[in-house]
């Protein structure tokens, strides 16, 4: 390692800015993301300044590994990152190496080689099937409103639909025939799949359509949508989280101002695979691409299985 000279700290600092400056006018990317790749690489660039390298030519590979320990622990002096944190420096790291690479500026890319750190797996958040009768119950009783949130609710704990799916349905989509009911969900990439639909949703959803839909339709110019708010227009996807808050609160369900629809989603996909249903269906169900996407919701089977195991098998846990 070389002594920083002056003459070398402003090699550093100017690299750093012609790369932010390359990051905002040709990468066109946000002001708030700008600000962040800045305080990522501020740091950084102090880093490699306090173990005396004075140019981005003079990092080595070693150099972004170790920093990687620094950022994590904090031992620089700044607080400590958590993982997710973490990966994204060195994602700017691994940028700004990578551009003076591509622009000749170093000889070589020392970053290219520099993984993230992995982030723990986090599972997902689901509610118990008493919690979800709680919550549905709540929307129980007539009017055009009431019956619509039941059966919009109904509806995402039956198919596993994301809200964004749900609000997108139209008339046509929806097939409630009997042993045959169905929806056709519109996902992500435009890709499209038929989800069954369980009894209770088909009784809401019957009794919406014929009994309230027609009411809140006649507030406006006509529409196809399924669902519809009191405008006679599609209900946006914000309006039907409101309606599942509102519930889950009226429900006093914990943590009511963390449920969401992906709650709901979550919870679907996790009692499914609890009752035993197989991976790979529940996957179609949800419209994953990959299997290991879906796969995440066995960690909770596994766990609510282990905790049953600890409480109920004679030797699982030593006697104390």
């Amino acid at each position: 390692m070389t002594t920083a000279t002056s003459e070398h700290l402003d090699v550093l600092a100017r690299s750093l800015e012609t790369y932010l400056t390359h990051l905002a006018v040709e990468r066109g990317l946000s002001a708030n993301t700008l600000a962040a790749y800045r305080r990522d690489l501020v740091r950084y660039v102090a880093y490699l300044r306090g173990r005396g390298v004075g140019a981005p030519d003079g990092v080595d590979e070693r150099d972004i590994e170790e920093y990687v320990v620094v950022a994590r622990t904090g031992s620089d002096g700044h607080a400590p990152l958590g993982a997710g944190s973490s990966a994204r420096a060195v994602v700017a790291v691994r940028g700004w190496h990578r551009f003076l690479a591509a622009e000749g500026l170093t000889a070589d890319d020392p970053a290219c080689q520099v993984r993230p750190p992995s982030q723990p797996r986090r599972l997902p958040k689901a509610i118990t099937v008493d919690q979800v009768t709680r919550l549905l119950a709540t929307t129980e009783g007539e009017g055009a409103c009431r019956m619509r949130d039941r059966a919009l609710l109904e509806l995402l704990y039956s198919t596993g639909a994301r809200i964004s799916e749900a609000v997108g349905l139209d008339v046509d989509d929806i097939d409630l025939t009997a042993d045959r009911a169905a929806v056709r969900l519109l996902g992500k990439g435009g890709k499209e799949r038929v989800v069954p639909v369980g009894s209770y949703a088909v009784r809401a959803l019957e009794a919406y359509l014929v009994r309230a839909r027609p009411s809140l339709v006649a507030a406006g110019r006509g529409t196809p949508a399924v669902f519809c708010n009191t405008r006679g227009g599609r209900l946006s996807r914000q309006s039907a989280w409101q309606v599942l808050r509102r519930a889950a609160v009226r429900a006093g369900l914990p943590n009511a101002e963390h449920i969401s629809p992906h709650t709901l989603r979550h919870s679907f996909a996790t009692h499914l695979l609890s009752g035993g249903a197989d991976v790979r269906v529940v996957q179609e169900l949800l419209g994953h691409a990959s299997v290991s996407t879906t796969q995440l919701y066995t960690l909770v089977t596994v766990q609510g299985l282990r905790e049953v195991y600890l409480a109920a098998h004679p030797r699982a846990v030593e006697a104390r």
